[in-house]
């Protein structure tokens, strides 16, 4: 199996490349800094400087990944942004960061993958149960819930766009100790990945298009 993990410096994406590694798949995964980019290859991965946010860095995808055939990609990379609670109105720097991470992000890296997806691969976004319009509660982060309604429009997009080439997704990965998370979530990281795993290597292209909890619970957005 070859994984592309986009966003894998820490985390959630640094554990989705233990994991793959742990089952025998070939990765290439990708990181802003050096010192991530090493811990990568120290877990075995083929580890590429990228930054989500930056149009130069995202355009030269496509020439270092060209050749390969993915079976697996993940769209990891995101950011919080800050806490509100209620109708806080965001600074445009923070506005700016947020959803050219989240939101701007996967639009500019899914064109410079999709000639390196193999016939029938499955294409994840990680994306929020907070960006769900249909199961909202509360108003809290309401940027960052704005950026991941976003990105999960763009995977519906994206889904109908590579229909019959790829299985394209969006996940809520639970509530995660991780730095984003804190220390009082529900699960860790090591649960989340292996739930997002077997998912991954069940869903048919019949479910493109859809949101699904890490456990495979499809979720309303």
């Amino acid at each position: 199996m070859n994984v592309l993990i986009i966003g894998a410096s820490r985390g959630l994406g640094l554990e989705f490349v233990r994991q793959y590694r742990t089952a025998g798949a070939r990765i290439t995964a990708t990181a802003r800094d050096e010192a991530a980019l090493e811990r990568l290859r120290e877990h075995g991965a083929r580890a590429l400087k990228l930054d989500v946010a930056d149009a130069a860095s995202v355009s030269g995808l496509a020439w270092l990944v060209d050749g390969e055939r993915f079976d697996v990609v993940v769209i990891n990379a995101g950011v919080l942004g800050p806490a509100t609670s209620g109708l806080q109105a965001p600074t445009e720097a923070d506005f700016d960061a947020v959803m050219h991470t989240n939101v701007l992000g996967p639009m500019r890296l899914l064109p410079q993958i999709a000639e390196a997806l193999a016939l029938g691969a499955r294409v994840a976004i990680l994306s929020s149960r907070m960006g769900s319009i249909a199961l909202r509660g509360n108003a809290d982060h309401w940027l960052y819930r704005a950026s991941k309604a976003a990105a999960n429009s763009v995977m519906k997009d994206a889904a109908l766009a590579l229909a019959g080439q790829a299985t394209v997704i969006s996940f809520h990965p639970g509530w995660v100790r991780t730095d984003m998370g804190g220390a009082g979530a529900d699960i860790d990281a090591a649960t989340s990945i292996a739930g997002m795993r077997t998912v991954l290597a069940a869903v048919k292209p019949a479910d493109s298009g859809s949101f699904f909890n890490y456990d495979g619970q499809r979720l309303a957005w």
